[in-house]
């Protein structure tokens, strides 16, 4: 186990993998009871004339976060008295002004609970709850102003808020504003780990479920979909969905929330939430086909995320099957035509052929993975290798046919993030659909032949979607570039930067960070003053977040937002502000940059440790930017 210097929680929480520190966990019942997984679409509690009453406890229980009949872990947990433990705890759910009288007993016989969340919102840190073992306390508050919050117990002796690392005891409070709130639905991240000698255990869930046994979210096209995300966790976690963009209405961080105006309201697809973060997404599907939504962080979306993974047996990463090279955090979102309506795809298809290769050791990197684009009539050479891959530029409006070729000893599947496209060409193996068909594996000796549409300008990425962690950590990602008809890149003002993983991190040893294949420094780049600079900002490392920065001398400098995840900002977003920006897994980020004149600058790249942790970061990537 890695491990971070002077503490003693494995360093793998740092990388998404959160861990339960020993000695932390408190006694329970002989026969805990089975927790119950909470769809969270029914409110909980009994409205006594005006007063919204709830008889809430913490309990010890046993979660089955997979199968009914799987594996199992004691955890804490909410429910209402008098029905089963519930992951998440039970929906507070009342309008503005409502008064909620609450009454909840602790039932841990050797630990008390700090409650944070039952007050009127937003809700200050001096409003928690304080229950010794076996005591019961009472609460009476009105319900404040809308939004998404959410309500938890700490468990133990760190009221302050500090990770827990067994984030179970967590349900969603939501205050709708007079007149009620347009349907929506309600997803609840949980997150519990236990680690023992040299291995850790770990179950994460929406709603109380883990892949593949989270609720398929069925819709039809032209549907509207209004979803309350919830990060339940100390851990952060990049919230991608597949084929669409959503557009951020809300944002909060538990305590508080907020509605953001109409017209700042910007579309994503990808969302960094913060550890008990909140958020209200709205999209609409406009292809059918299966889609998926889920962290990015890839130790959260593969077997490491399965309460029974097992570190010897690696034959799941490489399986056609979906429900074996997926786990933990994912919504499966099968998406039915209208009745009677086709989507064709109009123009003769432009063709890229894309070949992935696979290599030896590179610095820590023990296989290298890589996507090699043909330039010209000859295909490149088998023991080609470009980390990252090869940068891929194609034009908005244009159909574009990618065909990816395996030369390497394993298969693969390439997901085109961000790009709104067709299912079929989505690159999740034994998912992506065409009617009844599901995409195969991209094996050794075959190719697959992806069908883009592209209807937006833009920076996006590709990447594998098959082995993730051996894979992209290897290299086996790039970006994608689309740009309006008539624009060619210019490499002069147009410049990409793509950081990822150097291998998976040795023991006592933090990751190491690469920016365009390299990891510590890039030759010097020089920029024409006076001219616009476009900046687009990529990262698709296994997991955590980085900081990019641009200054000149040791202070920043300024840059105007362009677009988030290809998407155009909206132009109250688009103001001067200082040229820094925090970029986590599958996010991507354009600026424009004019150096005001001649002179040095220096662009930079930190990886950010986690709240709480003492780990020494490992040394930024640096640039000199020399402007003539």
């Amino acid at each position: 186990m890695w491990y971070h210097k002077g503490m003693k929680i494995p360093a793998l929480a740092l990388l998404g993998l959160a861990v339960f520190a020993p000695g932390r966990h408190p006694a329970g019942p002989e026969n805990p009871p089975r927790v119950s997984p909470n769809d969270n679409r029914r409110p909980a509690g009994t409205l006594r004339g005006d007063t919204l009453v709830l008889r809430l406890e913490v309990r010890t229980a046993e979660w089955y976060p997979e199968a009914p009949d799987g594996p199992h872990i004691t955890v804490e947990a909410f429910g209402e008295e008098g029905s089963a433990p519930r992951i998440p705890g039970p929906l507070i759910r009342a309008r503005t002004g409502t008064p909620i009288r609450v009454m909840l007993r602790n039932t841990l016989a050797d630990s008390a609970i700090h409650v944070i969340g039952l007050g009127t919102h937003p809700v200050a840190p001096a409003d928690t709850l304080h229950v010794r073992p076996g005591a019961s306390a009472e609460v009476t508050f009105r319900a404040g102003e809308p939004g998404t919050y959410l309500y938890r117990a700490v468990i133990g002796n760190n009221p302050d808020g500090r990770p827990s690392e067994r984030e179970t005891a967590v349900g969603a409070f939501v205050i709708d504003p007079e007149g009620g709130s347009p349907p929506d639905r309600i997803f609840v991240v949980s997150v519990i780990a236990e680690e023992s000698g040299a291995s850790v255990r770990q179950a994460l869930g929406f709603n109380g479920k883990s892949w593949p046994y989270t609720e398929r979210i069925s819709m039809t096209v032209g549907d509207t979909a209004r979803w309350r995300i919830v990060n339940g966790s100390t851990r952060a976690h990049p919230m991608h969905l597949h084929g669409f963009y959503f557009r951020l209405d809300a944002a909060g961080d538990g305590r508080s929330s907020r509605t953001i105006p109409p017209d700042r309201r910007r579309l994503g697809a990808t969302e960094l939430m913060l550890p008990w973060s909140t958020r209200i997404l709205t999209w609409s599907p406009d292809r059918p086909g299966n889609w998926l939504f889920h962290c990015h962080l890839t130790f959260h979306v593969t077997g490491e995320a399965r309460l029974d993974y097992d570190d010897t047996d690696h034959s799941d990463h490489h399986s056609p099957d979906p429900a074996k090279h997926m786990a933990g955090l994912v919504l499966g979102i099968p998406v039915a035509p209208r009745p009677r309506e086709s989507y064709p795809r109009s123009g003769e298809p432009r063709r890229l052929d894309l070949y992935f290769h696979q290599g030896g050791p590179r610095g820590s990197i023990p296989v290298t993975y890589s996507y090699v684009l043909q330039n010209g009539s000859i295909p490149p050479a088998p023991d080609s290798i470009e980390v990252p891959g090869s940068p891929l530029v194609v034009t908005q409006g244009t159909a574009t046919d990618i065909v990816v070729h395996n030369r390497a000893r394993e298969a693969t599947g390439v997901h085109w993030h961000g790009l709104e496209l067709e299912s079929w060409s989505d690159g999740v193996v034994g998912w992506s659909s065409r009617g009844t068909t599901m995409a195969p594996p991209i094996v050794p000796g075959d190719s697959f032949t992806a069908r883009l549409t592209l209807p937006r300008a833009g920076t996006f990425i590709y990447h594998t979607h098959l082995n993730d962690v051996a894979q992209i950590t290897g290299g086996a990602a790039g970006a994608l570039i689309v740009l309006p008809p008539g624009e060619r890149f210019d490499p002069s003002r147009d410049h990409i930067y793509l950081s990822t993983w150097q291998g998976r991190p040795a023991r006592l040893m933090p990751p190491k960070i690469l920016v365009n294949g390299d990891s510590s420094s890039s030759a010097d780049r020089e920029l024409a003053a006076g001219v616009n600079h476009r900046f687009r900002l990529i990262n698709i490392g296994a997991a955590g977040q980085v900081r990019y920065s641009l200054r000149a001398d040791t202070a920043l400098v300024q840059w105007r937002p362009r677009a988030k995840d290809g998407a155009d900002l909206p132009e109250p977003l688009r103001t001067m502000q200082p040229a820094t920006q925090i970029v986590s897994v599958g996010e991507t980020y354009d600026f424009d940059f004019t150096a005001p004149g001649p002179g040095v600058y220096e662009l930079s790249v930190s990886w950010l440790i986690p709240q709480g942790f003492r780990a020494t970061a490992p040394q930024p990537w640096r640039q000199r930017l020399v402007v003539r």
